[in-house]
């Protein structure tokens, strides 16, 4: 396993939408076990391809690693099948987006609908911390960052605030 560079904010392609991945998802094993050892690594509970140059609709996610409860979960493909229309506003972190958080409000609940890395469509209902992770990485496959979900004085006070890191 390899830990991957992760791009960051402004790289062009992290505003990029991902193309389908197509054939044998077996032939993205690799990859899959980079992409975890590298979210492990950031640390972070989600990584999707994009950020780490692989312009596929592919991410991975583990929203309880950091509590000592692992629940990995790789997503080929995936897409949302349905969504509640309660919602809820949370802090998130981006590792693209080091050192600042963004205040998002997303539905608290989906219904995720994609293939899993043994090539087996899946449909499972999330909610809480997974949820939000998967929509936030859903996002960077469509070419969105968490700060688009801002209003535009918000999103330039985020980018500013990054800007203005060491």
């Amino acid at each position: 396993m390899n830990v991957l560079p992760i791009l960051r904010w402004p790289d062009p392609r992290l505003a990029q939408p991902c193309a389908e991945v197509s054939g044998d998802v077996a032939g993205q094993a690799e990859l899959i076990r980079d992409m975890f050892a590298t979210m492990y690594a950031a640390p972070g509970r989600g990584l999707a391809g994009p950020q780490v140059g692989v312009m596929l609709r592919l991410f991975v996610i583990d929203a309880g690693w950091k509590t000592g409860d692992k629940t990995p979960r790789v997503c080929i493909n995936p897409h949302i099948l349905s969504a509640s229309e309660d919602v809820c506003a949370m802090d998130e972190g981006c590792l693209s987006v080091p050192g600042v958080t963004a205040g998002v409000t997303r539905p608290a609940e989906i219904v995720l609908g994609y293939t899993d890395e043994l090539g087996v469509a899946q449909r499972v209902a999330l909610t809480g911390a997974e949820a939000r992770i998967a929509q936030h990485e859903l996002d960077h496959l469509d070419g969105v960052m968490h700060f688009d979900r801002l209003e535009p004085g918000g999103r330039a006070a985020l980018l500013a605030e990054y800007e203005a890191l060491p």
